[in-house]
């Protein structure tokens, strides 16, 4: 499928096409066939093909300009989730169209608000799987880029909120974030942290009503772009070991809930290895944990993204199509007992 007229406009504005990493390509091929079978086929025509990616624009309340919501109304946006979800606070703001392309970005300003966040859509999924509510201790355990933390502020005001990323560069980049969507006095509220996820549990047992593991993963639309043959390869092989490192960042979100706090696991992977085989891995060894149906929440927003069928009540999994093109995102919840 081709849109000639996507592909003038991005060579007018002389930005270069990005290529696609075969090796990555291969691999996907082989392992998505296998797991997804004829679904495969219609994602990777999306997958491959970053002309027909859609942007969801994320209003931040802390920052609001009354022209925007009308501005995004002419040119054709509309609200992407709607009164029908268990969970969606009335200061939660997201617009979306179904024809691709993005809203122009905000550049970055000391001292000035950003008015909204550009973002795949299917991201704000584990936000609303989350349900924080005003006054519950939030952990967000592998925060940057900061998109999902952000959300969650606009969805309540948590009591105390920690949001931690164990990498240096990363970190930097969600400080800068967040101090971009919220205001000063709401900024020294929230603790942002460098600590290795893995031993969050144990430095702060049940401290959270609420936690977000938001896990590192094979970022599929990302890594079909690798531009470094090298280091592609050697993401690759290094996958295998992700699983064992998410099982473990979701034991210590454990041990960081308070009994009858819940959990939210996602990735941007459409891997079955980094998905429902490490859930079901921790429902398998941990007794002190349940899973929660979040099936309702996928039938209210069925309009609007493509999940994969037969997943179980307590995970989804979104399939980005064409017209849909969000995800991939895999998102599923735990309570502790």
């Amino acid at each position: 499928f081709f849109l000639p007229s996507l592909k003038v406009e991005s060579k007018t504005k002389g930005k270069p096409q990005k290529q696609i990493c075969q090796v990555v390509l291969d691999q996907f091929d082989k392992q998505y066939t296998a797991e997804l079978g004829d679904a495969w086929a219609s994602v990777r025509d999306v997958l491959t093909y970053p002309l027909c990616w859609q942007y969801a624009v994320l209003l931040n309340k802390f920052s609001q300009s009354p022209e925007l919501e009308s501005t995004l109304a002419v040119k054709g946006y509309h609200p992407a989730f709607h009164g029908s979800l268990p969970y969606l606070p009335a200061s939660f703001k997201c617009y979306i169209r179904r024809t691709p392309g993005r809203f122009p970005a905000q550049k970055y300003q000391a001292g000035k608000l950003k008015e909204y966040f550009l973002l795949n859509a299917a991201s704000l999924l584990p936000v609303l799987a989350l349900e924080v509510k005003d006054g519950e201790d939030v952990l967000d355990l592998c925060a940057a880029p900061g998109g999902k933390s952000v959300a969650i502020l606009q969805c309540a005001s948590p009591g105390n909120f920690h949001c931690n990323e164990y990498d240096g560069l990363r970190s930097r980049w969600l400080k800068q974030t967040i101090e971009s969507f919220i205001p000063e006095p709401l900024v020294n509220l929230i603790m942002v942290s460098k600590l290795d996820g893995r031993q969050i549990g144990d430095l702060k047992p049940e401290l959270y009503d609420k936690v977000l593991v938001d896990a590192p993963c094979s970022n599929d639309r990302s890594w079909l772009f690798s531009s470094d043959i090298q280091e592609a390869t050697l993401r690759l092989i290094q996958r295998k070991e992700l699983s064992s490192l998410q099982f473990q960042l979701l034991r210590s979100a454990i041990k960081a809930l308070r009994p009858g706090g819940s959990l939210v696991y996602s990735t941007c992977t459409l891997s079955k290895a980094e998905n429902s085989d490490v859930i079901n891995l921790i429902l398998n060894s941990c007794s002190n944990v349940i899973p929660v149906d979040i099936s309702e929440m996928a039938k209210a927003v069925s309009q609007e993204f493509s999940f994969l069928g037969g997943t179980q009540q307590h995970e989804l999994l979104v399939l980005p199509e064409k017209g849909r093109a969000w995800g991939p995102m895999y998102v599923a919840k735990l309570k502790k007992m």
